[in-house]
């Protein structure tokens, strides 16, 4: 799957509380846990989106990324 030009993935702080759900089914290994909270490695995420239905508390999204001018 090709990365979606403009977006990025979000995890929510709130939300996340570490269960590794997301990392289990990421083929890239482009999340890792720090602490109790997944995060996303940018440069290897693909947002083929296999991570966001997996997690149990939809901590999880793809954004379009803010335009900075």
């Amino acid at each position: 799957m090709a990365k979606r030009p403009g977006h990025v993935m979000v995890v929510d702080e709130e939300r996340c509380f570490g269960c590794a759900a997301c990392i289990a089914v990421c083929p890239l290994d482009a999340l890792e846990l720090e602490g109790i909270l997944a995060i996303p490695t940018e440069d290897k995420c693909t947002h083929c989106d296999l991570c966001i239905p997996v997690c149990p508390v939809h901590a999880l999204e793809i954004k379009e990324e803010p335009i900075h001018a």
